[in-house]
């Protein structure tokens, strides 16, 4: 049976542009997915679960109608949009640039300043996986093929507890995976002992 795919966010960073000569068009810019670095993604018992993006993961992702929000709210206006390209996605070599033009709204004119001051200098982007795998020996999920790119986000916070319960969603059930095996392992070699004895 398919596993139905789940929206996961993560987090990278993000800057406001200073206007080029008379212009006075607010620009921020980020880079919101990094290709082959291996990212801590949970601790349990003092074991690291990594996580990677593989280099060409964008490939084929639907990314037609993505908004710019501000801490993924549905609540608070739409910031910029792929859909009438005051944002731009552009996927390279190294994974994910984005650039989006803010509107000169009291919301966009505030997201903007708090941007450039630093107050807000974090992007988080919002996804579904098509494609994955696990290595079990290096306790790394690696992401082969994104389905959808959601949105990209400025967030003041970032989001822990959503990226602790999509991120734990997965290596949690890794580790617990783990520790039923060793379980049934130990159990086993306690059977096996009974039955010589």
């Amino acid at each position: 049976m398919a596993e139905k795919a789940k929206r996961e966010i993560r987090i990278a960073e993000l800057r406001a542009l200073e206007p080029a000569g008379d212009q006075q068009e607010m620009i921020v810019e980020g880079r919101a997915i990094v290709y082959d670095k291996p990212t801590v993604m949970w601790e349990w018992d003092g074991v690291k679960y990594y996580e990677v993006i593989a280099r060409g993961a964008l490939d084929g992702a639907d990314m037609k109608d993505v908004p710019f929000k501000y801490n993924h709210s549905d609540a608070v206006m739409v910031m910029a949009r792929t859909r009438n390209k005051t944002l731009e996605l552009m996927p390279d070599n190294e994974g994910l640039l984005i650039r989006a033009k803010l509107a000169n709204t009291t919301a966009g004119r505030d997201l903007y300043e708090l941007i450039k001051r630093g107050d807000i200098d974090k992007m988080s982007f919002a996804f579904t996986v098509l494609e994955h795998s696990y290595n079990k020996d290096t306790r790394t999920r690696t992401i082969l093929k994104f389905k959808k790119i959601w949105d990209v986000s400025a967030v003041d916070t970032p989001a822990y507890q959503d990226t602790s319960i999509s991120a734990r969603s997965f290596f949690e059930a890794e580790a617990e995976r783990e520790q039923k095996a060793a379980e049934a392992a130990q159990l086993r070699k306690l059977l096996i002992a009974k039955t010589y004895l």
